[in-house]
């Protein structure tokens, strides 16, 4: 039997130093209880990027998603204004965005035909004279916090904070990199028969994993100066660049001085490097499987840019399908009998301690709110 779930959550203890640490408990990744309650605790309580700025910059552009199960659409209005809105009509309940992305005069439902202004305000309601006490400016469609940060479009269901309280010194850290000098170059989405979790132990190990996995991206990077620096709700790994010809095209496409590895609570990250970025969504799709979005950025995508980008986006997707065969490993391991929780690298791996205790402050304030509602982790 099952055990009950608030001695799931018992069995981690988020109040150890890293020094005495364990990671959080196999069944943390394989109970369909936690991944319930990760969407109540976790996604609708955090700050979530779900588009790019570029893509909603005219009045009428939109792109359609999901949070934590729950769709959603963000729109430029046409006071120039960003706005977000559960993509649910209010009349049955139809997406009124159905496609992921496009540029509208105003949101009609295919369904039944009630037609919505970019400002959420109901507009139209074919043959429906006569309907009794319908107050119409009620029936708009239902608002989410919006906010962009850089290049990002972020939306919180249940805000509690700023986005930029939110993000705290990532956005003076960021700032001087200039990321927004960065163009679009193309997306990647990879799925992992792992938790979501498993990917975002992988990318905080301090670069544990580099040496033994990533022979080639290893071979630029200074191994023994890799440094971790820890926010309060983000992890900055970094490295010096060391050129070397072990791997001509992973040496050809990450250059500069440093390459920046950034992470924010609780699925999104940052890579840069000098002219080059990629960014990484990590969604769940279920308690083992995972989505992750990579978008590529470049200071130069002209037509004769593409080569070289092509080739480092190349080596980005080595590097990811390397990642997916070890987290896949991980996600078997965790189911097995032999395996509970591990201990932690004080020198590598400080940013997964601190995952670790802010997922488990989620979720056990999460769970004390359901019981509190009357509701379970569901």
């Amino acid at each position: 039997m099952d055990q009950p779930i608030q001695h799931v959550l018992s069995q981690y203890n988020d109040q150890l130093p890293l020094q005495e640490a364990s990671t959080i408990p196999a069944s943390w990744y394989t109970d369909s209880r936690i991944a319930g309650l990760e969407r109540r605790a976790v996604f609708s309580a955090n700050w979530q990027c779900v588009a790019r700025v570029e893509q909603v910059a005219q009045p009428g552009q939109y792109v359609a998603t999901q949070v934590a199960r729950e769709p959603i659409v963000v729109v430029r209005g046409a006071d120039g204004n960003l706005r977000a809105f559960f993509n649910v009509c209010r009349h049955h309940a139809a997406a009124v965005a159905p496609e992921p992305c496009g540029s509208v005069q105003l949101f009609r439902c295919p369904y039944h035909g009630w037609s919505y202004g970019l400002d959420g305000s109901l507009k139209g309601t074919p043959d429906f004279a006569g309907v009794c006490n319908f107050d119409r400016a009620e029936n708009g469609l239902v608002p989410i916090t919006v906010d962009s940060w850089e290049q990002f479009v972020f939306v919180s269901l249940e805000p509690r904070q700023s986005l930029h309280e939110y993000l705290g010194n990532v956005v003076s850290q960021v700032a001087p990199l200039g990321i927004g000098s960065l163009h679009f170059f193309e997306s990647r989405k990879y799925t992992l028969n792992c938790n979501w979790k498993v990917f975002v132990d992988n990318y905080l190990d301090g670069g544990y994993h580099v040496p033994y996995l990533h022979k080639g991206l290893n071979s630029v990077l200074d191994y023994a100066e890799y440094t971790i620096e820890n926010g309060e709700r983000f992890c900055l790994q970094s490295s010096p660049i060391a050129p070397s010809e072990e791997d001509a095209q992973v040496a050809a496409t990450r250059t500069g001085d440093r390459a920046y590895y950034y992470w924010i609570y609780p699925n999104f990250m940052i890579n840069l490097y000098q002219g080059v970025m990629d960014t990484n969504l990590v969604i769940p799709l279920g308690v083992d499987r995972t989505k992750v979005i990579f978008d590529f950025y470049f200071t130069d995508v002209s037509a004769e840019a593409q080569a070289k980008n092509a080739e480092s986006v190349a080596v980005s997707d080595r590097i990811q399908m390397e990642d997916l065969d070890i987290c896949e490993a991980v996600q078997r391991g965790l189911a097995s009998r032999a395996y509970q929780a591990g201990r932690l690298s004080v020198r590598r791996e400080a940013g997964e301690h601190l995952f670790h205790r802010l997922l488990a402050r989620d979720l056990k304030s999460g769970l004390q709110s359901l019981a509190a509602n009357g509701e379970n982790s569901k």
